[in-house]
């Protein structure tokens, strides 16, 4: 019998700093109607010195783990989404390995920005349906405050730290069978990294880099790439857009989400949104997005979850998920 992946847990975890729009103004030309009119933000959440990417990612994970009725002991992988690794090397997801107590096993860094959580989850899938792991850790984690540059109003009021994460696990599964992760799709055009990219890096000099952003341009391909993307994935499931119970985007942009719930026939109601709270947290976004509506009750067994980010590089991609 063929296996399917199946997300039994799920988890986040925040720093407790929180920067408003208001304390942000103080330091930033900017106000918080300027804030909230363009981009739907009225707080973000910051990491305080020490406060490592590897530390939110095993916050998450520890989470997701309890959730789903596991230890790290359990574990055949762990991956995470990063942009913001704690180190050049090794991998954020090696330290989080180590945290957790899993002794055996593999751990690895996946780098899609934005993207990452949707690209980590499709290798996980990938990884369950191959029988080469049971139980995956899945985890998007950044601290975005740290290659922000706060002397450009247009970025730094954008970003915020976080982490999430999912617990995967193989089930066997017949042809009947319509649970679990039912497809991913995955996209890049790297002709287009320069609409979003930081500026350094090892390997082209020894800064680390700010990012920096075409908005308009982004804006503009995000959410063309995103409504092709789950139209998509809902036709390889033999689906329509008024069979999606939940849209779990990534949180970049109020306006973003809007216009690509426009696009896709979907209401306000229908779309889970975290982007005021959270501000965008790029990898961690989808998945802090579907833990609170996981939490609160908002996503029940049986429904129909459609995940889609798009980031840097740029990539794109989404996921559908039979509760």
């Amino acid at each position: 019998m063929p296996y399917r992946s199946r997300i039994i847990g799920t988890g986040s975890h925040l720093p407790e700093k929180v920067l408003t729009n208001a304390e942000l103004s103080k330091s930033v030309d900017t106000t918080d109607e300027w804030i909230v009119e363009r981009t739907g933000i009225h707080q973000r959440h910051v990491a305080k010195e020490g406060e490592t990417t590897a530390a939110l990612a095993f916050q998450a994970g520890e989470k997701a783990l309890d959730a789903a009725g596991l230890t790290g002991q359990d574990l055949d992988l762990i991956i995470v989404a990063t942009t913001t690794p704690d180190n050049t090397f090794p991998s954020t997801a090696t330290k989080v390995q180590a945290m957790l107590g899993m002794d055996g096993g593999a751990a690895f860094d996946v780098q899609a920005v934005c993207s990452g959580f949707i690209y980590a989850l499709s290798i996980a899938d990938n990884f369950v349906r191959a029988g080469q792991a049971k139980n995956v850790l899945v985890i998007g984690a950044e601290v975005l405050s740290r290659i922000v540059d706060w002397n450009d109003r247009t970025t730094c009021v954008l970003f915020g730290d976080g982490a999430g994460a999912v617990v995967v696990q193989a089930t066997e599964t017949d042809e009947n069978d319509q649970t679990g992760i039912l497809s991913t799709h995955l996209h890049s055009d790297g002709k287009l990294r320069d609409l979003l990219y930081t500026d350094g890096g090892p390997g082209t000099n020894s800064t680390v880099g700010h990012i920096r952003m075409l908005g308009r341009e982004v804006f503009r391909h995000a959410v063309t790439n995103l409504a092709t993307v789950v139209d998509e994935a809902l036709q390889a499931n033999g689906l329509t857009q008024s069979d999606i119970d939940w849209l779990v985007p990534h949180q970049a942009n109020k306006r973003i989400l809007d216009s690509t719930a426009k696009k896709l026939g979907l209401s306000a109601d229908h779309v889970v949104i975290t982007v005021d709270k959270h501000a965008n947290t790029s990898a961690a976004s989808v998945p802090l997005a579907l833990d609170t509506a996981v939490r609160d009750g908002r996503i029940q067994k049986g429904q129909l979850v459609l995940m889609e980010a798009m980031g840097g590089g740029l990539t794109w991609g989404a996921s559908l998920v039979r509760w």
